[in-house]
């Protein structure tokens, strides 16, 4: 059999495909003999933490993944779920974090192109993308200006270019993601609910053709580079960035949306991590299938490629199809029709073993279910972190509300993200209803006349102090900016980023996120349909805060949704739900103090899940004239926030403290005055207590019971702050 003889000392070559002396025991347990160059190197990539998830699937599979709108959950290239009209949404979340901080505009657009091809593969048109990124300090470090203003521009110009529509995401700094930026990714495409494709290869003789772009040595080992640890010399990986073509993606999604239209496929699957090798695997695999690739048939674009490198590149805009026998002409005719690569380069045979051959001669040969089910699964160990349950808020208090106030407004956490999300095209297809504002965003699905509602978050510094109740309440956040809306939340999807699985601690932190993610879906019903890990995202020896990043997605059919600004000066304001006087993890305890320590208060999800049906079912009910979250800044910010989208001024009775706490379960609603009682009896109805915030005033100044702002200069603020950053050089 032809490939490169492995050395006698097998040790370096093990170390740099990321296998142990047990994995290599295991391996040849599985082929009965020593494996080849190309071997080991499949092995390698997909018994990567990348691929195989070896490090977190034993704590991932009790996520609840059920519910009766849901048509697929995880396990496919994206979760489905049905939206009614005989119609699904298809939605999915990455990471490209270790590409992103090599080559940033580079890892961003391939991140957002790896995603989009998750959706339409499974027969979907994408239809809107959000986005999280984090970066460390970006007034003091000149290097994160420049991987923020990339990454920017790498997300804007590959959706752009796609017309697809980024309608929302968020953005935060911490210092922990110095050496690790990260940057998730998500994308909804719409499919008839009857027309979804999946990843399979089977019926013996069936053809297996490759589309897309050419193959070349770019993202030559991506897999096993996103499953270790940067160093001082990242930047020597930059040839294992993938480069993306966002025009050859388009003429390749509206091929495949063509294809799918005629009968003339048993399956796709995109060839995303580890490149043609997952991808092949993978279909056959799930079909219990065997399959012969003549890989000299792959089509290329840089000379003498061999094997090994055709196997394991990662290369973008490419799929693998499993097609109908005596359909190749009319697949054939439909790519050729858009310009686009269409080779057969094998076919489904009997029994279950993969077969490579290199100009005739067979270069590997691997029994395709031994090597999914061997697979590492590792119960690494695990180590609580102690926080210290102190907090020096206690002992000095600012009790000036007009300095901390305006230290909040123009920190970057609550600046205007508009240098950002203007260089994103947000009305490409012309369905979006709201962006921007905060809270989710809003879509319009055409086919079916329904209505949904789009948000994304995470707060790692509440993630660091407790994995599980940050998680928790990540998920909660996610569903009551959709229910704010008046949507119904339905499901989830994640993308876990973590520091090294090989650090106790971390994997301490991993257990307890999911197990928070875990509870949270449980009990508010939104069960969890796609989802990423991605570890190792630490540099010498600095690991991220855990930051489960949970992207959320709703329905609103029956409704307008509700907006975030304020309308009519005179009406009441109301702040409804659970009120914690906590700074704990808070942006004031982080902007004055300069601190992060303290215990958490545990939420109640119950509630949480009462305040949701109470805003959804007053939306349907007209009582709400304008509402949103209090999120980060407190009650203080966030009537500032309604205030300028709305023009309006506010009056607020509260005082400081209070203004600035950050509570879970607490959103600020804007009242007709003849409403009053009807709010009233609706609270009780729903067990939900309210209090009184203010009223909307005639004068556009944000006033509370000391202090005072004119509302352009807030504006000024808002809108310049963070553009001022980004753009220093």
């Amino acid at each position: 059999m032809q490939g490169l003889k492995l050395p006698n000392d097998k040790t370096e070559l093990l170390k740099k495909h990321k296998l142990t002396e047990e994995d290599y025991n295991t391996i040849l347990d599985i082929i009965k003999r020593e494996p080849n160059l190309l071997e080991l190197g499949i092995f390698s990539a997909m018994w990567s933490e990348h691929c195989s998830y070896k490090s977190s699937k034993i704590y991932l599979k009790d996520f609840p993944t059920q519910a009766p709108w849901v048509i697929q959950g995880p396990g496919e290239n994206a979760g489905v779920i049905d939206i009614g009209g005989g119609y699904a949404a298809v939605f999915k979340m990455e990471s490209h974090n270790h590409p992103s901080f090599i080559e940033p505009y580079a890892g961003a657009a391939t991140g957002v192109g790896g995603i989009m091809r998750d959706i339409f593969t499974m027969g979907a048109r994408p239809v809107a993308s959000l986005n999280s990124i984090r970066f460390g300090n970006l007034h003091t470090d000149k290097r994160h200006r420049y991987l923020l203003r990339n990454v920017v521009k790498g997300i804007g110009d590959y959706g752009n270019c796609m017309g697809v529509p980024t309608v929302g995401g968020e953005l935060s700094t911490e210092e922990c993601y110095k050496g690790n930026i990260l940057v998730n990714a998500f994308t909804l495409g719409i499919a008839k609910s009857n027309e979804i494709f999946y990843a399979k290869a089977q019926g013996i003789g069936n053809p297996i053709i490759y589309v897309g772009s050419k193959t070349g040595r770019d993202g030559l080992g991506g897999a096993v580079m996103s499953s270790d640890s940067f160093k001082h010399d990242s930047q020597s990986l930059r040839p294992n960035v993938q480069l993306g073509d966002p025009f050859v993606e388009k003429l390749l999604l509206e091929a495949c949306l063509e294809l799918f239209k005629k009968d003339l496929i048993i399956g796709i699957q995109d060839m995303g991590a580890a490149g043609l090798t997952s991808s092949s695997f993978e279909m056959a695999g799930k079909s219990n299938s065997g399959i012969n690739l003549y890989l000299d048939k792959v089509p290329t674009r840089e000379e003498g490629m061999n094997p090994y490198e055709i196997m394991l590149s990662e290369s973008q805009e490419r799929m693998l199809i499993c097609a109908k026998k005596g359909c190749e002409q009319e697949i054939f005719k439909i790519f050729d029709k858009w310009e686009l690569d269409c080779v057969q380069i094998g076919e489904v045979c009997a029994g279950e073993e993969m077969r490579l051959f290199w100009h005739g001669e067979l270069c590997a040969k691997i029994p395709i279910a031994p090597l999914s089910r061997s697979a590492p699964v590792l119960e690494r160990p695990v180590k609580e972190i102690v926080i210290p349950n102190y907090h020096q808020v206690h002992s000095k208090t600012n009790t000036d509300t007009k300095e901390v106030f305006e230290a909040l407004w123009g920190s970057l956490e609550i600046s205007s993200k508009s240098w950002i999300y203007q260089q994103y095209d947000s009305s490409v297809q012309t369905n979006t209803l709201i962006h921007a504002e905060g809270d989710s965003s809003i879509i319009r699905i055409k086919e079916n006349n329904t209505l949904l509602a789009l948000s994304i978050g995470c707060n790692p510094r509440l993630c660091f102090l407790d994995p599980k109740e940050g998680a928790k309440r990540a998920v909660a956040k996610c569903g009551l900016e959709i229910a704010v809306r008046g949507a119904k939340p339905l499901a989830l999807t994640d993308c876990l980023n973590f520091g090294s699985p090989e650090n106790a601690e971390v994997m301490w932190q991993f257990r307890e996120s999911c197990a928070g993610i875990k509870e949270a879906a449980q009990a508010l019903y939104v069960p969890v349909v796609s989802g990423n890990v991605s570890l190792y995202n630490r540099s010498d020896m600095q690991e991220i805060y855990p930051t489960p990043s949970i992207a959320m997605v709703g329905i609103l059919k029956d409704a307008p949704p509700l907006r975030s600004a304020l309308k009519q000066e005179g009406n009441l304001l109301f702040a409804i739900g659970i009120y914690h006087q906590e700074i704990v993890g808070s942006l004031y305890q982080k902007i004055i103090f300069n601190e992060l320590c303290g215990t958490l208060i545990s939420m109640d999800l119950n509630k949480e899940k009462q305040l949701w049906d109470f805003l959804i079912q007053g939306n349907r009910e007209n009582l709400f004239v304008s509402a949103k979250e209090v999120g980060m800044g407190g009650i203080a910010i966030t009537l500032a926030k309604m205030a300028l989208l709305g023009n309006k001024g506010v009056k607020c009775v509260l005082k400081q403290p209070y203004l600035f706490y950050e509570s879970p379960t607490l959103v600020l609603a804007e009242i007709n005055p003849s409403n009053e009682q009807i709010l009233k009896k609706k609270t009780e109805e729903f067990e939900l207590p309210f209090f009184f915030v203010g009223t909307v005033a005639k004068e556009n100044v944000l006033s509370f019971y000391n202090a005072q702002w004119d509302l352009q200069e807030l504006k000024t603020t808002y809108e310049e702050n963070f553009e001022k950053v980004a753009e220093q050089l």
